[in-house]
């Protein structure tokens, strides 16, 4: 037994941002680990020095946690089998490196490139199916190899795969397989520059991680038996493995940034609310046995388990995400989407001030009453503004469709009229501007939507909107009246 209870990791390599196949493998590891009251470790594989993009990791962090996938050992925390960064554990890759070809299970490797390059072409021009190294250097004399080391010959270190074997394994969400050891090369295991490659390092960390559940993306899964290999090349007991399905686009192409966002930071910034991102991607390969779509993380933790993983791929789409953002945003409370909604104002062109609120920032009262009207029109919490501008500034264009519909010569007569009936109101309700429009109506024997249509545009610039009679009760009557004044002054033109 690797340890008593569930270990699991997320293991990125810090070369620019987080990728959503990458949130998902996170995801998957941590709910697994929540769920079975295990530890979520994250490690940094950051060996490939020439892939390695600086701040990569702190974005990475950071995308984590905004999230809310926080890791109990790592960067940042700490934990009792530190070091977390592979970079920091060189010397311990070179001791097991050692000891492999101390057993005979790895060699070293003194190939030029030129002469790797000309084996794989002569291997392409036989038309073999994989090019693969031809063991050259493992057969190479005690005095040859000790004459190299000590001239400082360029090498690398490569693993012994023994030829006519049977490779088996067992995965929780693929089940039993079988890879031939002769469609396997002789993977390095380490580099020229002394750095490890990712089989090695993977499987060494994982051991001394005691990491029991090895969850990560089918791509890795050609990979596995070079790690089962080493394994048992070390007398380690193998973790449990499972291999996640491909995330694919509409066109079951495999999802990349040719055909749309594929980072966690651009769906963040988007303005795609953490809860609605985490349960759509929660759903990219897994669901309860249910129709069941909407779901907190709380909810997850206690429903998720591997066997309920998929092993076809998943399609990312993006209108199911935009669905649930919009469902995430309506379930918040008015108290939570304040807070969200200062934030975007901050954020937004308009900022915190408008003239025409005489440079007063808008109250949280004001804002509130937007978010009621609103809440159940918006899927985003940047549509609280973009979608009705009109609430922060006096619109200073106006449709023109509606425009063309609803103005004409008699209109500023009636909407004078209106501007009369609001004066005489106090502090008007909603019910109050509602029962002035009747009785404008009823005076000048027109239908109420011969005054609503226009005063919409007068107040709004636009057509369409939440209630006009909302819109009047939240914009004030002395704002009402200047914007029906300014209209007028414009249009009337």
């Amino acid at each position: 037994m690797i340890n008593e209870i569930p270990r699991v990791r997320f293991a990125p390599s810090p070369t620019g941002y987080l990728h959503v196949g990458g949130l998902r493998t996170a995801l998957y590891n941590y709910l697994f680990a929540k769920r079975n009251n295990g530890k979520f470790i994250l490690r940094i594989e950051d060996t490939d020095r020439n892939r390695y993009v600086e701040g990569a990791v702190e974005n990475l962090i950071k995308a984590l946690k905004w999230s809310g996938l926080q890791f109990d050992e790592g960067p940042e925390v700490g934990g009792n089998f530190g070091p977390y960064f592979q970079s920091e554990r060189l010397d311990i890759y070179k001791k097991y490196a050692d000891e492999l070809i101390a057993k005979g299970k790895a060699y070293y490797c003194f190939c030029t490139p030129e002469r790797l390059k000309a084996l794989r072409e002569e291997q392409e021009k036989q038309k073999l199916p994989q090019a693969k190294y031809d063991k050259h250097c493992l057969y190479l004399s005690k005095d040859e190899i000790d004459k190299n080391l000590s001239n400082g010959i360029a090498k690398v270190v490569r693993l012994n795969v023994e030829p006519n074997q049977v490779i088996k394994f067992d995965d929780i969400i693929r089940g039993h397989i079988e890879f031939e050891s002769n469609n396997i090369d002789d993977q390095v295991l380490i580099k020229s520059d002394g750095y490890p490659t990712y089989h090695l390092a993977n499987v060494v960390d994982d051991h001394l991680m005691k990491i029991t559940h090895v969850i990560r993306g089918e791509e890795w899964l050609s990979s596995t038996p070079k790690h089962v290999l080493l394994y048992d090349a070390f007398g380690w007991e193998r973790p449990n493995f499972a291999h996640l399905p491909l995330l694919l686009n509409p066109d079951r192409s495999k999802l990349s940034k040719r055909q749309g966002d594929v980072a966690v930071e651009d769906y963040r910034d988007k303005g795609y609310l953490k809860e609605a991102l985490i349960n759509f991607v929660a759903l990219l390969g897994w669901n309860d046995g249910d129709d069941k779509e909407f779901y907190y993380m709380d909810e997850l933790i206690k429903r998720f388990s591997l066997d309920r993983v998929n092993k076809a791929g998943a399609v990312f789409d993006l209108q199911k995400l935009n669905w649930l953002n919009s469902e995430h945003l309506r379930k918040k409370s008015i108290e939570e989407l304040l807070n969200l909604l200062k934030d975007e104002i901050q954020k937004s062109p308009i900022g915190m001030i408008s003239q025409n609120f005489k440079d007063q920032k808008y109250p949280d009262d004001y804002l509130i009453k937007i978010i009621q009207v609103m809440k159940e029109r918006v899927s985003f919490v940047k549509e609280f503004i973009d979608t009705c501008t009109y609430f922060y500034e006096a619109p200073t264009e106006y449709e023109h469709k509606s425009v063309e519909k609803n103005w004409n010569s008699e209109t500023p007569k009636h909407l004078n009229k209106l501007k009369e009936k609001f004066s005489s109101l106090n502090n008007p309700t909603k019910e109050d501007f509602e029962l002035a429009l009747t009785t404008v109506s009823e005076e000048l024997n027109l239908g109420k939507g011969k005054l609503i249509h226009p005063l919409r545009l007068a107040v709004s610039g636009q057509s369409t909107g939440p209630g006009m009679f909302d819109i009047l009760f939240i914009l004030g009557k002395d704002e009402v009246i200047n914007r029906i004044d300014t209209a007028i002054k414009i249009l009337a033109q």
